[in-house]
């Protein structure tokens, strides 16, 4: 049983409560109130439905904002550096590509699709208990193909800019050395991490319909699409767009720097 599922039973027991009391219970307790009784004593009720009226509200609000709205995540490895760190607190958009019902994660609201260089979250397809996070690189149609470490979509090679050396700290310092490279994807520009003699997994592969093929910013060390192929429309949970807090035991501090960064 998932967080989910848990937020959406407290709502449905508390709410349940509550209401059985505001149209049954607490009318009989009036009743049953003794004359020239106060109406605090009238309204008292057990200890059960007070604790469901108090968290009701908050439990039900929770469920909406974290449903619809807003949905917080950790980053638990180094696949999206250098974009992304381990130990990045971050805040997913629900909304940006329809809402979903808690649990049945089915749509009932069409508004967006990912498009190319989105950051995403997402139900692993393989165990779709775990949430992933990768950048989007083909959206359905898009004919994608890895060479020499580039990215080729339809055909057309996606240019990269050298940056520099990559310097890491933490857990990220396994990956000091490794190029930092511009990547330009739709109207967006992100950087990328490839290792000078890291191994490539080069392929040729067709978007199908309601699927996206999707890879970590760190080329050579990322477990992606190139893996175990594309992630299905029915599997999106959000648009990663912001870090809220950085915390990395590695490095035994908090990287103030990185707090209020949005992501791109």
């Amino acid at each position: 049983m998932d967080f989910p599922t848990i937020l959406v039973l407290a709502t449905a027991i508390t709410g349940t409560v509550w209401a059985l009391d505001a149209l049954l219970w607490a009318p009989k307790r009036r009743e049953r109130a003794a004359p020239g009784g106060t109406q605090e004593a009238a309204d008292k009720a057990p200890y059960l439905i007070e604790l469901s009226r108090s968290f009701f509200p908050v439990i039900l609000i929770v469920l909406l904002i974290r449903s619809f709205v807003v949905e917080p995540f950790r980053i638990p490895s180094g696949s999206m550096m250098p974009t992304l760190l381990v130990g990045d607190f971050i805040l997913v958009n629900k909304f940006s590509y329809g809402l979903r019902l808690p649990v049945l994660n089915t749509r009932f609201l069409d508004l967006g699709s990912p498009q190319r260089g989105d950051i995403i979250v997402f139900r692993y397809p393989e165990d779709p208990r775990v949430d992933y996070i990768k950048r989007v690189i083909g959206i359905p149609g898009d004919t994608v193909a890895y060479r020499s470490k580039v990215l080729y979509i339809n055909g057309e090679p996606i240019a990269q800019d050298y940056v520099g050396s990559y310097v890491g700290a933490g857990s990220g310092a396994v990956m000091t050395g490794a190029n930092v490279r511009a990547e330009k994807l739709a109207d967006s520009s992100h950087q990328i991490l490839l290792l000078p003699e890291g191994f490539e997994r080069g392929f040729d592969y067709t978007v199908g319909d309601g699927q996206y093929f999707v890879m970590g910013d760190n080329r050579d060390n990322s477990r992606d699409s190139r893996f175990w192929g594309t992630v299905p429309e029915a599997n999106l949970v959000g648009k990663a767009f912001f870090i809220w807090m950085n915390w990395d035991s590695a490095a035994g501090r908090i990287d103030w720097s990185r707090i209020g960064s949005g992501i791109k």
